[in-house]
């Protein structure tokens, strides 16, 4: 492997383990302010004991998701300098309002959020929390604006070789950023909903039945199933998006090769690029133009016009199948809580059982999501704009594949401490074991 690929394996490394942080906190601190807020309506009691536990769990996901974010900076200048050298003029403010309107922001109530409980007046604990859970969503709103503008670039002409910014209202409002921040808003609130009931469900197993630890249960369990119908709408809302603006990628996504219409769904193929064919199909005639055009004879274009122009079509074409498939298991286990706890009023045990290990299955699709919308940009790293070849540095194979092994290391090492920590905290109830009904009574009678 050359040092651009081994630089793209580095970089796809390092924002993979970041951005499993993010998806959950963003959604978890959406999740805090809900239960905040029923805490404060409610005078405390079993809404204050299940804010207790995950603003913690929430403390120790951002923690990483910041430690796991300073290395992807550094990568910009040692294995991508061609990047900013081009498009330094838009992506530099582009990070740079990340920085100054969102994460200063987080950073300076979160220390409110975390220990100010007590120490502050309500009003000023709620806002708090009201601007960290904010500043997430903005971060997550100005990171998708510089990653989408790479993807649909728009605002700029080039000057002696470089992008200079023309239009910033067209740079920020580039045509898939819409698309992207919403799927992947709704991304982070599944992540986080899975994360809640596979914890929770955790807990009960370990012989936590508070009320607290079953409002989490449940919560978890009926954000998720509200939360992925939506997600269905706006993932075909940005295919459609693809299909207009990224017909290369759209193509690769399918397994389609030819231009033609009434275009087959594949269940199941194995693209094989050098005889620009699938093997092993397994067609739904006519649902591939039905779900992209919503024609079941709409036209789609295939590989075949777009040379060496378009991305690796097998790493596309799994990581599109993975995604979905993944988001169907989510929902059919979201949908699966829901319909036992409004008949029963609680979980069997192979249910709770089967959630302990889908607390991390928000990732899946998350991560290969990603994968489809990263791999599918190539050969670019800014479509039509620059690419990926020209923009890697001239460090040797070597080099890179040293500090790629390292990185990986590093990374399996902070993610077994990460899920070990977290788990901890769930067998000790966050320092509580739950708020039973008898405790909630003598609050009461107090």
């Amino acid at each position: 492997m050359d040092a651009t690929l081994l630089s793209r394996i580095q970089f796809a490394a390092n924002i993979s383990f970041h951005v499993i942080f993010p998806t959950v906190s963003i959604g978890l601190a959406w999740f805090l302010v809900y239960i905040r807020t029923m805490a404060d309506r409610t005078g405390g009691g079993v809404w204050d004991a299940s804010y207790r536990f995950w603003v913690k769990a929430f403390a120790l996901t951002f923690a990483f998701g910041v430690v796991s974010g300073v290395t992807m900076s550094f990568q910009f200048g040692t294995n991508w300098p061609g990047f900013m050298q081009t498009v330094g003029s838009v992506a530099g403010p582009l990070l740079a309002y990340e920085v100054l309107s969102a994460f200063f922001l987080e950073a300076t109530f979160l220390g409110i959020m975390l220990w100010g409980q007590n120490r502050v007046s309500p009003g000023l604990y709620r806002l708090s929390v009201w601007l960290v859970a904010g500043g997430t969503t903005l971060s997550l709103f100005w990171i998708l604006v510089l990653n989408s503008w790479m993807h649909t670039p728009t605002g700029f002409e080039m000057v002696d070789g470089k992008v200079v910014a023309t239009d910033w209202l067209a740079i920020i409002f580039n045509p898939s950023m819409p698309y992207r921040t919403v799927h992947m808003f709704l991304a982070s609130m599944l992540t986080a909903a899975f994360f809640v009931m596979g914890v929770s469900a955790y807990r009960l197993l370990q012989g936590q039945r508070g009320e607290d630890v079953r409002r989490s249960l449940a919560l978890g369990a009926t954000m998720a199933a509200v939360v992925m119908p939506l997600q269905i709408v706006a993932g075909d809302m940005h295919g459609l998006n693809t299909h207009e603006h990224q017909p290369a990628k759209l193509a690769a996504m399918e397994g389609i090769w030819q231009t033609e219409k009434g275009v087959p769904l594949l269940l199941f193929a194995i693209p094989d690029e050098q005889a620009r064919a699938n093997r092993f199909e397994v067609p739904v005639p006519n649902l591939a133009s039905l779900i992209i055009t919503h024609d079941l004879n709409g036209e789609i274009k295939g590989l075949n016009e777009f040379e060496n122009a378009h991305p690796p079509v097998l790493q596309v074409f799994w990581g599109f199948r993975v995604m979905v498939g993944s988001g169907m298991l989510m929902l059919a286990l979201s949908w699966a809580a829901v319909w036992f706890l409004r008949r029963r009023g609680e979980l069997p045990q192979w249910l709770l059982k089967v959630l302990v290990p889908a607390t991390f299955l928000g990732w899946v699709p998350t991560l290969a999501g990603w994968y489809v919308t990263e791999i599918g940009r190539q050969p670019f790293l800014v479509t039509g704009v620059l690419r990926t070849a020209d923009a890697v540095s001239t460090l040797p194979a070597v080099t890179v594949a040293g500090s790629l092994f390292t990185y990986l290391a590093l990374y399996a090492v902070l993610l077994v401490i990460y899920i070990a920590t977290l788990f901890y905290m769930a067998r000790s109830g966050g320092g509580h074991h739950g708020y039973t009904a008898e405790v909630g009574s003598v609050h009461a009678a107090a």
